[in-house]
């Protein structure tokens, strides 16, 4: 008897598990295309594509810690950082995925907590493309039957990451070409003193 009990209550549980879990398949799928449209909209450079995806108070934490908080901030950042004379990149592009399942919170479950990684390639004005793996984390509110970014927060590994591996070889290869260098200026000098001495330098 006390067994049935259990496999009853674990069923109970498993089935409102999976109604609780329905009822969000709307809204699972309206956030996974609020997160294509923001991919589709930076890969086309379309800002314009990237604010429709935000409510108007959005703040947005960038991936050199600036903040911009609403549209218009949103915009600027986005002209100088790509537009404007002395931009800093020509282009960038990104391929987003979701990580865990999104978290619905507040009592009409009207507002969700979502992250994720993404594959970014940032085009810079002064060198080279090169590739970042970023992480993004978002707050997402359902307002009038539409869901909005509200926050959007971006960042990237600060110890090991693109930039830090050739920053790392450029120092590797620095000290080797200065140790050459050492190492044969040192064998010169020897070579002289063994021929003709070193002479004083008269004063």
């Amino acid at each position: 008897m006390r067994k049935s009990r259990l496999i009853f209550a674990l069923l109970l549980l498993a089935f409102t598990l999976t109604a609780q879990e329905d009822a969000h398949q709307a809204d699972r799928q309206a956030l996974l295309q609020v997160m294509h449209n923001v991919e589709k909209a930076i890969n086309d450079q379309d800002i314009e594509g990237i604010i429709a995806q935000t409510n108007p108070d959005c703040t947005v934490t960038w991936w050199n810690a600036e903040i911009s908080r609403g549209h218009d901030q949103i915009r600027a950042y986005y002209r100088r950082m790509m537009k404007e004379d002395g931009r800093i990149i020509s282009k960038y592009t990104t391929r987003a995925k979701l990580g865990a399942h999104a978290r619905f919170i507040g009592s009409g479950g009207d507002v969700a907590l979502a992250d994720g990684s993404m594959d970014d390639e940032f085009f810079p004005i002064v060198r080279g493309p090169f590739r970042l793996s970023s992480r993004w984390s978002a707050t997402v509110a359902k307002s009038g039957g539409a869901w909005k970014i509200v926050n959007l927060h971006l960042s990237s590994n600060v110890f090991t990451n693109t930039l830090i591996a050739e920053l790392t070889r450029a120092l590797w290869i620095a000290g080797a070409s200065c140790l050459a260098i050492g190492l044969l200026a040192g064998w010169f000098i020897g070579r002289r003193s063994k021929r003709g001495g070193v002479r004083a330098i008269p004063v």
